[in-house]
This record gives C-alpha cells, structure tokens and sequence, in this order.
C-alpha cells in the first residue's frame, strides 16, 4: 500500500492513507513475475446476463493486458453477437467458430484458433450461426459440458482462456460456467445492472451445487464508473456493502476511447496504450494475478 496521496479520498485520521473508488485503501499491485513454465489454463467465464455492462471490453482488453505480462491467453467468443471477433479485427464469416466445435463438425479445437495482432493472444471466434447452438444442443447428452469438451484439448497451451457469454442466463452460458474455473462479472455503475447481480450469483451457485463443484466467483468488476456523478458512487458503494470483498479494487472509468478502439479492431491498451482505461486493464490484470485468479 503507497503511503503517497494519488487521488481519491483520505481516510479520517489517516491522512497517508487514499481510499479508491470502492471505499477500500487504494493500493498498486505490482507487476507480475515472467512464468517459467505456461498451462495448463485456468478458465473464466465474463458473465452477466444484462448487456452493455462491458464484458466483450473487458474480455479484448483483459486478454491484452495478461499478454503483456507474458501470459498466452485464448479468448472464445460465446456470444452470436460476434462482438469480440470483431473487436479484435477478426472476420468470423471465414474460417471455423465456436459453432463448428459444438456441434462436432470439426473434431479439432486447434484448426478454429486464429491469432490476433496482439502477441500471445489468440481467438476462437463466433457469428450469428451461434445463435442455434441452444435449439441443435438442446436433446445432446451432457448438454451442458459440450464446451468443456471442446476447450479441454487447448487447455495445456495457454495460462488462462477467457470466454464472453452472451447476455442471458440460457444453456451457452451454463455451459460456459460449467467449463470454467471462475467467474468474472462486470458490472456497470447503474442501478439497473445492479439488480440482475443477485440473480446471477444465484446461477452460479445452482451451476456450483449440479454441474461444476470448481467454480468460483473470481470477482465483480466495476465497469462505467463515473465519479463526477453521484448515481455511480451510489451504485458501487452498494454492491461493495452487499458483495463485500468479492468486488474488485480496480474500477474501470467510462470512455469514448473503448468504441473508438474497436472500430479498428485494436484493444485499448494497443490503441491508447497510456489511457487511463488501458491502465484500469493493466491493474485488473494484477490484481486478479495476486488473487490467484491467473497464474
């Protein structure tokens, strides 16, 4: 914890001491030692059932920001949506997707892997075809573990595999919770993304107790934050008071810089390297490395 004043608010009678955003001491995690050894993965699922609270952002500039740090990172796009292709620049009408590996058209996950612009990080991508994986994997046996099938051969070449759902709690996303080792939920600052949370852990809690014993909560993050506005200071301080240590030290600020970014196809930390939000990034990626989230 740095004893120097960096912005945020002094905690009465503790003057070196700066609070952050969620009420908590503000600390800098440090920069992660080099791996000697990479895999096998450790999966996260970036869940929330409501839209537009950043979990296709968080994913691109997550999976960047790990890649930096010398992790080999694969991210699957779960959503028909297909904005995490897009927003890595990948055009997913060509080539193999998520959709072929589900539905075992094609037997090996390697030959859906495409490399991005950045370094040590890869893509499975999706498209609309996605759309109907449910209704085609609806009377399979074992449903709901199809996606843990597919990604258990990769798993020994990466450190961590991220996978962004789609925006609703139907069986893409259970069998993303199911495949995973942890969740990541990114949350926005407004209330009415705060409501479906509960929900959510509830889900989560039913996937933990029927399918998947592993998973855990790896953390909520705070996404759209605007501290000049009192709705968002609202907001977050009620999820820290109901989801206590589970809610992330670091908090990612609202930008322009986040739409301009995927328009060329580049994350965050590529496209405006010394941003703010590009260091939000560097600092999730951090501090889920000292929670244990990612090797």
């Amino acid at each position: 914890m740095s004893g120097k004043k960096t912005g945020g608010t002094a905690l009465p009678g503790m003057d070196s001491i700066v609070t952050g955003p969620t009420g908590r001491p503000k600390r800098d995690f440090a920069a992660p030692a080099p791996l000697t050894q990479h895999g096998p993965a450790r999966i996260i699922a970036l869940c929330n059932q409501k839209g537009g609270v950043g979990k296709t952002t968080t994913t691109i500039s997550l999976g960047a920001t790990l890649a930096e740090y010398g992790r080999r990172v694969l991210v699957v796009d779960f959503d028909p949506q297909g904005a995490l292709s897009a927003g890595l620049g990948i055009n997913s009408h060509e080539g193999l997707t998520i959709y072929d590996l589900l539905l075992g058209r094609e037997k090996d996950t390697r030959l859906a892997v495409q490399a991005t612009s950045t370094p040590g990080l890869d893509i499975i991508p999706a498209n609309i075809d996605l759309s109907a994986a449910e209704v085609h994997l609806v009377n399979e046996v074992a449903r709901e573990q199809i996606l843990a099938r597919v990604l258990r051969p990769v798993l020994a070449d990466y450190d961590v595999i991220l996978v962004d759902c789609q925006p609703s709690l139907g069986l893409l996303t259970v069998n993303a919770l199911t495949a995973a080792h942890g969740v990541l939920i990114p949350l926005e600052c407004e209330y009415f993304a705060l409501r479906g949370v509960a929900l959510l852990v509830e889900t989560i809690e039913k996937v933990k107790d029927r399918l998947n014993p592993a998973i855990e909560l790896d953390g909520i993050l705070a996404t759209m934050y605007d501290s000049r506005t009192l709705h968002s200071r609202e907001v977050l301080q009620r999820v820290v008071e109901a989801f206590g240590d589970s809610v992330l030290e670091t908090v990612v600020g609202r930008t322009v810089k986040f739409p301009d970014a995927t328009v060329v196809g580049t994350p965050i930390t590529t496209y405006a390297p010394e941003h703010p939000a590009a260091h939000a990034y560097r600092q999730l990626a951090r501090e889920l490395i000292e929670r244990g989230a990612v090797a």
